[in-house]
């Protein structure tokens, strides 16, 4: 049996010097608003993680209302949404991100997310594939206000 996920998530940019993209540190004009450390592609990721395996969304294992999430790393909660597939029997075949920013550019940090992400979700790095688009300075992205993410994941039950 297979199952598919979906997730999406956003953040505003705010003060700082950095943004967290796919577990990855990368210097930027503007770091992001968030409860936790708002990295974009990790937090699509948790949700179509939890998606697939019909367990909620980030929002209801790791709630910004809850001080626990200040500042928490999210391959936390990639490492959590991963266990708790496989307690149920779950394992990640393959990942699908996208990345929605003007900036920062990512080309040359792309095989550091992938290999970060790969680890999280316990695959080989050419199960993960990442991409990035613009939105032809369109929107609150357009405008370069923030940046927003989106996944696809493919979980398959563990014989």
């Amino acid at each position: 049996m297979i199952r598919v996920g979906s997730g999406f998530d956003i953040h505003a940019f705010g003060p700082g010097d950095h943004v967290m993209l796919g577990g990855v540190r990368i210097a930027h004009a503007a770091g992001v608003r968030a409860h936790s450390d708002g990295d974009v592609l990790l937090h699509a990721l948790c949700d179509a993680l939890l998606g697939a395996a019909g367990l909620g969304d980030i929002g209801q294992h790791f709630p910004d209302s809850d001080p626990r999430w200040r500042g928490a790393p999210s391959s936390g909660f990639i490492e959590a949404a991963v266990s708790m597939l496989r307690e149920r029997g779950w394992q990640v075949v393959n990942a699908d991100l996208t990345l929605l920013a003007e900036a920062p550019r990512i080309g040359a940090h792309r095989e550091a997310i992938r290999t970060c992400v790969a680890a999280l979700l316990q695959v080989a790095p050419d199960a993960v594939n990442l991409k990035a688009t613009t939105t032809e300075r369109l929107g609150f992205v357009g405008r370069d206000e923030g940046l927003a993410a989106q996944a696809s994941v493919l979980i398959e039950r563990v014989s």
